[in-house]
């Protein structure tokens, strides 16, 4: 077992869970702490892709993360609408380690973001521009993507620390709203959240997203009541084939 000091702390970026407890309990934990906040934003570019994973039942959300990941989709967000949400995120980070970087969605407040981040969360995601919620995780090194919709709420949310600014709903807005952002704010990384399909990624990642937030297009709430886990590694995989066809560009 191995304590960390506040130096090591500081150094590692490690999350405010492992520094309450004083050691990584698991495999999990310990490469948590060995990830910046720095890696941490760059797998979720990387990705192109950050699950939102949002049921009432939450009973089979570990195996939907595991069937996401089977696909290839590692990067998702367990809503906060979930009952039990907390003890899923736990849940999921004991059986999926590292195979998975694991977020809390739908974050209102600092004080449910500072409990997510003790259940394991290593990014948080909200509806919407929070100051508070930004402030609380810049202290303790975590990913934040906060919500906004208008140019004025994007640009706050940035200056105010933002890593990416999820735009939702973005269903309303379509992908010709984030190309035009880009010319007066070509800094601001987006995430659009809301209405992205396997039809219209294309056109998200043209108009210069950094990332897209996918919901029900990708866990389908027909696959999960069924059970069907390879139906939902599947479409991950149509989803990650449709991102690198994106970043790819245009053949000849």
């Amino acid at each position: 077992m191995h304590l960390f000091s506040v130096v090591e702390y500081r150094e590692r970026n490690c999350c405010v869970g492992c520094l309450r407890r004083g050691y990584c309990r698991s495999a999990a934990d310990a490469e948590n702490a060995r990830m910046s906040c720095r890696e941490r934003l760059q797998q979720i570019i990387d990705a192109g892709i950050v699950a939102v994973v949002r049921f009432d039942d939450p009973e089979p959300l570990v195996r939907v993360l595991e069937a996401l990941a089977e696909g290839g989709v590692t990067v998702a967000e367990v809503t906060l609408t979930v009952p039990d949400a907390l003890e899923v995120i736990r849940a999921a980070r004991r059986r999926l380690g590292a195979r998975v970087l694991l977020g809390a969605g739908t974050v209102l407040d600092p004080e449910t973001a500072r409990a997510a981040i003790l259940a394991g969360a290593s990014f948080i995601v909200a509806p919407t521009v929070n100051l508070k919620v930004i402030r609380l995780c810049r202290r303790y090194g975590v990913v934040v993507l906060p919500g906004a919709f208008t140019p004025t709420e994007i640009l706050t949310a940035w200056e105010a620390g933002a890593d990416i600014v999820k735009v939702f709903p973005a269903e309303v807005l379509g992908p010709s709203y984030f190309k035009a952002l880009r010319g007066p704010l070509p800094q601001v990384r987006l995430m659009p959240t809301g209405g992205v399909d396997l039809t219209n990624i294309g056109a998200y990642f043209a108009a210069g997203v950094a990332c897209v937030g996918v919901g029900g297009q990708l866990v389908e709430p027909a696959a999960v009541a069924a059970e069907d886990w390879g139906r939902i590694a599947e479409q991950a995989r149509r989803f990650v084939a449709a991102v690198a066809a994106a970043r790819a560009g245009p053949r000849g």
